[in-house]
């Protein structure tokens, strides 16, 4: 389960920004953007996070996961297609194979939702 580490990482990452705050906010959201080409499990990611949390200053906070679309782009055809993850990677009307990936894999923190002085603030990434 590559889940949990890809979690450590997260938690890492948020953990390093969270105590580089001169105010340590309270987070309420952690939001990511995570490819279905990444072949990581959602479901697996959010029993990762609410596991690996507990006990921590994240242990309340919600993990809100964005999905996005595998589109690859056919340079004979000049368009953009959805493969079929596993089943059918090359262009569906020339059969060309797949070589330009244009989203699918992503995965990164997009922002970080949290309070300061009772104001609701987001933190992008950068």
């Amino acid at each position: 389960m590559h889940e949990t580490d890809m979690t450590k990482a997260l938690l890492m990452t948020v953990t390093d920004w969270w105590e580089s705050q001169p105010e340590r906010p309270e987070v309420s959201k952690v939001h990511l953007v995570v490819g279905r080409f990444t072949c990581v499990e959602p479901v697996s990611l959010q029993f990762a996070y609410e596991v690996q949390t507990r006990g921590t200053f994240l242990e309340n906070t919600e993990l809100v996961i964005r999905e996005t679309p595998l589109i690859a782009f056919c340079h004979s055809c000049e368009q953009e297609y959805s493969p079929e993850i596993g089943l059918q990677y090359a262009c569906p009307d020339c059969k060309a194979p797949m070589d330009d990936i244009r989203s699918g894999r992503e995965l990164k923190i997009d922002r970080i939702e949290y309070c300061t002085d009772s104001e609701q603030t987001y933190a992008p990434n950068r």
